[in-house]
């Protein structure tokens, strides 16, 4: 039913065709005896993705990104029950048509907290942040030999190399302020990133809109679920989208998640680095989301997105 995908272009136009992915999904669910299942759509993110019934997610990858649906299935087999909070459990991941494959998983109770952050009272709202730097924490404490391998990349240094190449590429390539553009090859060349030889699980895309929780129950923490772009490399990076989409700029909050996370803060330009290294990085939005400072300079914008001083 989803016709074969050989670029991102065409895989927005897909995931943009309601009735083409909905119809999809239906057709695989009838395909798994599933008869009679409601059938929900998420409109959020990058892939088709559906709540099957009250218990199930179907997520579905094109051909291009085939080796996602690999790296979560994984990631979910090896998490379950692992967390304080649950994450999905792997129910089973196979080929689709035309290239695409699918994951099918448990669905975790509760809302996102993005959806349901204006709602959460302030003292909640700690709390909750709290519990997030606890669950990172969880997920970098887990012995990750099973997963070497199978998730990349194989070399972190490499890796972080091959990024410092193609960053301006990927910056370039959107809106961003030429007053930042410029700035971006001399403050990288001037951040000397951690050398450390510690590697654990990287989410990489670690945000409220990745977390789920429990309205009815004081906004009780539930899950952490995505895990499509997870990695293995140096902890620093993971928190480049806690200070973007977890703490929003906000120094007292990312206090709070250190220390719930356990750990002395990194320090802020290494992690804007990692932020402007982050094969996701989109400077236009964060600019539209987060405080700017009123000078136009990388490293008091290091200090304003992930400073905790204030």
């Amino acid at each position: 039913m989803l016709p074969k995908v050989d670029t991102f272009e065409e895989l927005d136009a897909v995931c943009a065709d309601e009735k083409l992915v909905r119809a999809a999904c239906r057709e695989l669910v009838h395909q798994l005896g599933l008869y009679g299942a409601p059938v929900v759509h998420f409109e959020d993110g990058s892939l088709p993705v559906f709540a099957v019934g009250d218990d199930m997610v179907f997520k579905f990858y094109p051909g291009i990104q085939a080796e996602k649906s690999s790296f979560e299935a994984v990631v979910l087999d090896h998490l379950w029950r692992q967390l304080p909070v649950e994450t999905p459990r792997l129910i089973t991941a196979n080929e689709y048509v035309n290239g695409w494959r699918y994951v099918m998983m448990t669905r975790l109770p509760g809302i996102d907290m993005a959806r349901g952050w204006h709602r959460i009272p302030p003292a909640d709202k700690d709390r909750l942040i709290s519990e997030a730097g606890e669950v990172l924490a969880s997920l970098h404490k887990m012995d990750i030999t099973p997963l070497k391998g199978a998730l990349p990349p194989l070399n972190w240094e490499e890796f972080v190399a091959q990024r410092r190449v193609e960053a301006m590429k990927l910056h370039s390539s959107k809106p961003v302020p030429r007053v930042w553009l410029e700035q971006i090859p001399d403050f990288l060349a001037s951040v000397r990133l951690p050398v450390t030889d510690e590697r654990v699980l990287l989410h990489t895309e670690f945000m409220r809109e990745h977390l789920t929780v429990a309205p009815r129950e004081n906004w009780r923490m539930t899950g952490l679920f995505d895990f499509e772009t997870a990695l293995i490399g140096d902890p620093a990076y993971d928190f480049a989208s806690v200070g973007a989409f977890v703490t929003y700029g906000q120094p007292r909050q990312m206090r709070r998640f250190f220390r719930a996370y356990g750990r002395e803060p990194f320090d802020p330009d290494q992690m804007l680095a990692y932020l402007l290294l982050h094969l996701y990085c989109d400077l236009p939005f964060y600019f539209s989301e987060l405080p700017t400072p009123a000078e136009p300079r990388l490293d008091i914008l290091a200090e304003t997105w992930f400073g905790t001083n204030g």
